[in-house]
């Protein structure tokens, strides 16, 4: 999630750029409701000491208003068929 979000916020700049704002929240759709707990609450910062440089970019997004995040099941997460190996019918 935190590469997505440097990538988001590298897009509403160059659209800003161009002349075009963007005001509203960009969507961030994730298949793990674990992260997305932790990018939202900073009560669980204890527990993920590891990875909470990731952690602090996403959840600074949040809360700024820049990116709102929202869950996805698996089976529905069309970004799969780039990242993942997938049987026929779900690639299909």
């Amino acid at each position: 999630m935190a590469v997505t979000t440097c990538e988001l916020q590298w897009l509403r700049y160059l659209v800003h750029d161009l002349g075009m704002p963007h005001s509203t929240p960009s969507l961030l759709y994730c298949d793990n409701q674990v992260v997305l707990h932790i990018a939202a609450n900073s009560v669980f910062h204890e527990r993920t000491k590891h990875i909470e440089l990731d952690c602090h970019v996403t959840r600074e997004k949040i809360q700024d208003g820049t990116i709102r995040t929202a869950y996805i099941p698996s089976k529905d997460q069309i970004a799969d068929v780039f990242t993942k190996y997938l049987g026929k019918d779900q690639f299909q």
